[in-house]
């Protein structure tokens, strides 16, 4: 489903902040493939994220999604491949409109727009069906504007809005770090859920070693633009932080230096 390679990524080339984000990165995921990403500062976790979203165009190297080359097609097109999540809980959605009015944007994603009513009765009944999958009571609410809120609501009605029209690659971006664990931990079961229901290709980056082992049945180690640490299926099962630790070391052949991550 996704398909990189030799991806290469440098800012400011030739100057005393150039920075090598991506050198010669390649991954293959393959359909249904649930992939945790997790890598220090600088590792180029973000970079590779907004590379497959074309925010960054790369210096060489070719991603496909589903057999498609989008290398050099415009962010806006690619779109239709994507679902995203971001960090910040006040990205993704439209705060001063209701629930309902955010999923309905969504769910016309990509289709011609007609001057109709925005959301039909028969669509606000579905939509509070699928809030209350969530089990945060948001079917109850489902005219409160989302700017009103809280962090994990508003990241469940996010992740809702970015898998309603099962895109080819849903990509979560550090999606819980913002939030306290509780919560965190209510947004990461609410993802498993909706991955595991809509059968959906994921690459999820994580600022945490726990969770990284915790979700998804593969995970990449990136360090210095390169993936160091790759595991999938019974092997990742039976990791420990210490077990990734040492695989990072020997990999790479550094120290893993970022607390948050190995903390939580």
């Amino acid at each position: 489903m996704l398909k990189i390679t030799n991806l290469h990524k440098t800012f400011n080339p030739g100057t005393v902040n150039e920075k090598k984000a991506l050198d010669g990165l390649d991954l293959h995921i393959k359909d249904g493939d649930f992939v945790t990403v997790i890598g220090g500062n600088g590792a180029g976790k973000s970079t590779l994220l907004n590379a497959i979203c074309g925010v960054w165009k790369p210096d060489c190297g070719r991603i496909e999604i589903d057999g498609v080359d989008v290398t050099n097609m415009p962010d806006y097109k690619r779109a239709a491949y994507l679902g995203r999540v971001f960090q910040d809980p006040m990205k993704g959605t439209a705060p001063d409109m209701e629930i309902a009015e955010n999923l309905a944007i969504a769910a016309r994603r990509g289709t011609k727009r007609r001057l109709v009513k925005g959301v039909r009765k028969a669509e606000r009944e579905e939509y509070r069906q699928l809030l209350a999958t969530l089990e945060l009571g948001l079917e109850d609410r489902i005219g409160a504007k989302v700017g009103l809120l809280s962090g994990g609501q508003r990241q469940a009605v996010t992740l809702l809005m970015a898998s309603l029209k099962r895109p080819k690659l849903l990509l979560l971006d550090e999606h819980t770090a913002a939030l306290d664990p509780k919560t965190a931990a209510k947004v990461l079961e609410i993802t498993d859920r909706i991955v595991e229901e809509n059968k959906l290709t994921t690459l999820m980056i994580t600022h945490n070693m726990k969770d990284a082992i915790a979700h998804g049945n593969r995970l990449i180690m990136m360090s210095d633009g390169k993936i160091v640490v790759d595991v999938e299926g019974e092997e990742k099962k039976k990791l420990t932080v210490e077990d990734l630790l040492h695989l990072f070391v020997k990999a790479s052949g550094d120290e893993f230096v970022d607390d948050r991550a190995v903390l939580g």
